[in-house]
């Protein structure tokens, strides 16, 4: 091996330090290389190999990292983490109490306790838990505290905890595609009914059996639906301006001719800061419809889809339904989301595949090959 040394350190092992490359040095009994770095006032120690060439790479990488984190925060345990990570999210309260229900689990069930130093937990050991804890659920849950664990590591890593988060290299589950029921405009029509059938909820019926229309002739979902305010309809105009809580984005809806009626009905009394309904959802009346007319149990997103699937099938180009849905990305949801539509519709367009040219069709002129 041609690389020089100096005279062996004294210890119970021979160890020789190699010249030119400071905090390397050479097990002699098992050829090993070993990295001694003092940073920060603090001495640190890595394993590097066997091999020079190797070794000296990963004596620059260790240098490197350790530079990159605060030697002051190395007893910082990963339930530490947690709960800084806790501190810092925001949004609704059900969405704040599954992510401090999934970092409590975490806490408590974490392999070699969550109160051990950060940097001490390998890579492995967060893959454990997320595959004893997380491995028999549904996709959306595995991923869900994937991205809680990932988020709060890469906390630790802007806070120079750590040097680089751990489990970055780990995919998502790849969710599968759900087999989502969509009602036909029929049904639609008669769980509306249904609900305002029901007198003895008095006014309540006549209320949800509004919002329940609206939400299937506008296209809209629930949390848009019902933060619509008289201010935001422009009955002259001819639109509805809506608010998606989703996105964090507004944007105009027509007031289709379907809808009209029901939107000045609406309209009629309220002041420009009154919400047009004073419900936020109807989950149990659709439910009960559904249940009393023989139906699969549809819900509100149910309406939408069927609003989506109507509009496609009427022939209204993809692109301008997007915009509708206040979608940014010229209809590629849409058309990834809605690839099928009802057998009714395939249905009548295979009647168009026959022998004869249809008196729709311009014939094109073809061009013979020279």
């Amino acid at each position: 091996m041609n690389h020089d040394t100096n005279e062996p350190a004294k210890g119970k092992y021979p160890v020789t330090k190699i010249k030119r490359h400071t905090g390397l040095y050479r097990y002699e009994r098992t050829g090993e290389y070993h990295a001694r770095v003092r940073v920060g006032g603090k001495s640190h120690r890595c394993k590097l190999g066997t091999d020079f060439e190797l070794a000296k790479r990963r004596l620059a990488d260790f240098r490197r990292d350790l530079e990159r984190i605060d030697a002051s925060k190395g007893n910082t345990s990963f339930a530490e983490v947690l709960d800084e990570y806790s501190a810092t999210r925001t949004g609704s309260h059900s969405t704040l109490g599954l992510s401090n229900r999934g970092v409590e689990k975490l806490k408590q069930t974490f392999p070699g306790s969550a109160t051990q130093p950060l940097r001490d937990i390998k890579p492995s050991q967060f893959e454990r838990w997320l595959a004893q804890y997380c491995g028999s659920k549904s996709e959306s849950y595995y991923n869900g505290m994937l991205t809680l664990i990932r988020s709060a590591l890469d906390m630790a890593v802007r806070d120079r905890i750590i040097a680089d988060n751990p489990i970055a290299g780990l995919k998502y589950r790849k969710r599968k595609k759900p087999i989502r029921l969509t009602p036909s405009f029929e049904q639609f029509e008669a769980i509306v009914a249904d609900i305002r059938s029901q007198k003895l909820n008095g006014h309540d019926a006549e209320v949800s059996g509004d919002f329940v229309e609206f939400l299937g002739l506008a296209g809209l979902g629930q949390a848009e639906a019902s933060s619509i305010t008289r201010a935001d309809v422009d009955l002259a105009a001819g639109r509805i301006a809506v608010y998606r809580h989703k996105t964090d984005m507004g944007f105009w809806i027509p007031i289709y001719p379907q809808v009209r009626p029901l939107v000045e009905k609406l309209c009629v009394g309220k002041k420009p800061n009154e919400h047009l309904f004073p419900i936020d959802q109807a989950r149990k009346g659709i439910a009960a419809a559904c249940h009393r007319l023989g139906f699969t149990r549809f819900t509100h997103r149910s309406l939408r889809r069927m609003f989506i699937t109507r509009a496609i099938e009427l022939g209204v180009d993809v692109k301008v339904i997007a915009q509708w849905q206040g979608h940014k990305d010229g209809g590629k949801l849409i058309l990834d989301t809605y690839s099928h539509v009802r057998p009714e519709h395939s249905n009548r367009m295979a009647l168009l595949m026959t022998r004869e040219r249809p008196q729709n069709v311009v014939p094109m002129a073809i061009q013979e090959a020279r």
